[in-house]
């Protein structure tokens, strides 16, 4: 089911369940009104009727002549309300001429009422009518002579009532039926802007041509943000994929470099024209191509394995005792640099002790390698509240500010560099210091050098 027909739905039910009740109680409220309307009326003519009988009868005419003078009715009555008056024994003595031969309804429950000199309000079901009526005593003087019953027929607030019924379900049905086009174009238009951004989205992916981006209107509403949204997504899989196409590249270069490499050696010592001098340089030479293919696959295994959910062989470490280590085994790469050891603060790490030190020989490996000889690179280790801070300083050509953002992406190279990694060294690292809950941040101006900074929180 489509995103326009459930908009649709939901307008057309939430409207549907507003209307059925606002009906009902409109509804009831008018069956209320004009029933209290009727009862009242009732009232009044019973009351009418009973003042009348008490001004045409004093209690010294009744005592003379002993009998009750009755006013004429149809004064009372109208093509609508039947009078008739009934004495104490229930019995008829009088009833307005619309009566004809019908008798208003008298029984157990009214007549109780009456002895009790309390009126009684009742509707009675007569046929295919319901009557209406109300019963009230007469007294003259303080005797009760009888009573008086008032009714009107309920057929026409029954018809009233069932045109307003007809009207409400008929106008409820209108209007839903109404919604529901009016919906479906509403949804129709606010739905076109994604409809738009779909097919554009499609056309992006079909073509396979991530340069293309989605139209931003400007308004900066919710479909405003999901183009923005995409756009920065397509940008970033533009430049992933632009990076992996060059990374395959690289690699390619990488791996055939080495593997020329490997192939002639062989074949010169296959040819058996060399000495054994010359045999042993050309089997170091293979063994270091090979080396150089080792290290490359073996950053792309890892790189691979943390997607996955590596799990770090965690223990607590003394931080400054692996600084030290790792500063000692990174003599033998200082080709030329030298390579100091600055302030080493005593510290306590939950790390592990392998990937650490790997994240560090990363950082020193890079920082040689962009450092000419005579220049320096210090390792240095210090507290800062709850965190400890390494860093690794060198006094090399510095990273340009366009490059430092990217200085941590997969598969990144700075442009026109003379010496190439692989491009995952510092993705690595990145890695690393991120899956100890640290971070790993540079500062770099260019010219003077960089200082590649670990973040580790101290275990206590």
């Amino acid at each position: 089911m489509s995103i326009r027909i459930r908009l649709t739905l939901w307008y057309v039910s939430l409207l549907g369940i507003v209307l059925i009740l606002f009906s009902a109680a409109f509804f009831g409220v008018l069956k209320y009104s004009l029933t209290t309307e009727v009862d009242r009326t009732l009232q009044e003519r019973a009351q009418q009727v009973a003042l009348g009988i008490q001004a045409q009868n004093s209690l010294d005419s009744i005592l003379s002549v002993g009998g009750v003078t009755l006013p004429e009715l149809d004064v009372f009555s109208s093509r609508s309300i039947f009078i008739q008056i009934r004495d104490t024994k229930g019995q008829v003595i009088k009833k307005s001429s619309n009566l004809l031969n019908f008798t208003l309804p008298l029984n157990q429950v009214i007549f109780t009422s009456i002895q009790q000199e309390q009126p009684h309000l009742k509707t009675f079901p007569i046929g295919d009518v319901e009557l209406r009526l109300y019963s009230v005593p007469i007294r003259l003087g303080n005797r009760l002579i009888g009573m008086v019953q008032v009714g009107q027929p309920l057929n026409e607030i029954q018809m009233t009532l069932q045109r307003v019924l007809f009207f409400l379900i008929g106008g409820t049905i209108a209007a839903l039926v109404l919604v529901a086009f009016l919906g479906m174009f509403l949804a129709r238009i606010t739905l076109r802007p994604i409809e738009r951004i779909t097919m554009t989205a499609h056309q992006i992916v079909s073509a396979q041509d991530l340069s293309r981006r989605l139209p931003v209107a400007g308004t900066n509403d919710e479909l405003d943000r999901l183009s923005q949204t995409m756009n920065s997504m397509f940008a970033r899989l533009d430049n992933f994929f632009r990076a992996q196409t060059r990374l395959s590249a690289d690699i390619s270069h990488e791996l055939r470099t080495p593997l020329t490499i490997v192939r002639g050696n062989l074949d010169l010592l296959g040819s058996g024209m060399l000495g054994e001098a010359d045999r042993a340089d050309t089997i170091g030479a293979a063994r270091s191509a090979l080396d150089r293919m080792s290290r490359l696959v073996s950053d792309l295994l890892l790189l691979s394995q943390a997607d996955a959910g590596l799990t770090l062989k965690m223990n607590m470490l003394e931080l400054d005792g692996v600084i030290l280590d790792v500063y000692q085994q990174a003599q033998a790469l200082s080709n030329g640099v030298k390579l100091k050891l600055g302030r080493a603060d005593q510290s306590q790490v939950y790390g592990d002790e392998d990937r650490l030190k790997q994240l560090l020989i990363n950082l020193i490996d890079n920082a040689i390698k962009h450092t000419p000889p005579g220049g320096s690179v210090t390792l240095s280790i210090h507290r800062e509240d709850e965190y400890v801070l390494v860093s690794v300083a060198d006094t090399g050509e510095g990273i340009k500010p366009e490059d430092l953002s990217h200085i941590f992406d997969r598969f990144y190279r700075v442009k026109g560099q003379k010496r190439k990694g692989s491009g995952l060294g510092l993705a690595i690292a990145k890695w690393i210091a991120q899956a100890h809950n640290g971070d790993l941040s540079v500062e770099s101006e260019p010219g003077v050098g960089s200082a590649f900074i670990l973040k580790l929180p101290i275990s206590n």
